[in-house]
């Protein structure tokens, strides 16, 4: 049993499922090849494992390029949202103060938190410790990206679609129909097909390309 490898696989899957589901909710088929992704960075080792298995990442979620960021970059703008039904049994009366204080979070204070998993508040000279299921961290979607996170690890997806991606994606779309057609047949792999297409300019342009 290799651990570290297993570690890694773990995060190919995690990885993976975040941009799955980016593209689940865009209405986006993996058949349609997407630009570039970033994950923001947790140090060295971390970067070094992803690299490791990024070409098998790639090639799952049919992504060209998978960039790491500074986990601070103005991209991910985070913001603090205090998890009500969490608070309200542990606190009381006192819930409504605590949610103020964490609504009013700053940059330094998120960093904090997500570092520690825990944070300490002083509400009316009573010392409260926040921990990882009391607060939510969200970050805000920027135009162009969607980001998704699955606990410390966090994606941003660049959703736009320019005329060679389009393209690209036509041609995977006819590469399925084709293989479709081929298995109804049941034509062989070995096999030699001649295609002839009835389409569009469009579509003759991006299936020429």
């Amino acid at each position: 049993i290799d651990l570290g490898l297993e570690n890694k696989m773990e995060l190919s899957q995690r990885i993976s499922s975040l941009v799955l589901s980016i593209r689940k909710k865009e209405k986006i088929k993996v058949r349609q090849p997407l630009n570039k992704f970033l994950i923001p960075s947790q140090g060295i080792e971390f970067e070094s494992a992803i690299s490791e298995i990024k070409a098998l990442i790639l090639s799952e979620v049919n992504v060209k390029e998978l960039i790491f960021i500074d986990k601070n970059d103005s991209l991910l703008k985070k913001k603090a949202k205090p998890n009500f039904k969490v608070l309200g049994p542990k606190h009381g009366k006192l819930m409504k103060q605590i949610a103020n204080e964490v609504s009013s979070w700053g940059v330094n204070e998120i960093i904090s938190f997500e570092e520690n998993d825990s944070f300490s508040l002083n509400i009316n000279g009573q010392s409260i410790s926040l921990i990882k299921e009391d607060v939510e961290i969200l970050t805000d979607d920027v135009p162009g990206w969607e980001i998704a996170s699955d606990g410390d690890i966090t994606v941003a997806l660049d959703l736009v679609i320019n005329k060679e991606l389009k393209e690209e994606g036509i041609a995977r779309d006819l590469v399925n129909r084709i293989q479709n057609v081929r298995k109804e047949l049941g034509l062989e792999v070995m096999h030699h097909l001649e295609i002839k297409s009835v389409t569009n300019n469009h579509y003759k342009s991006a299936i020429n390309n």
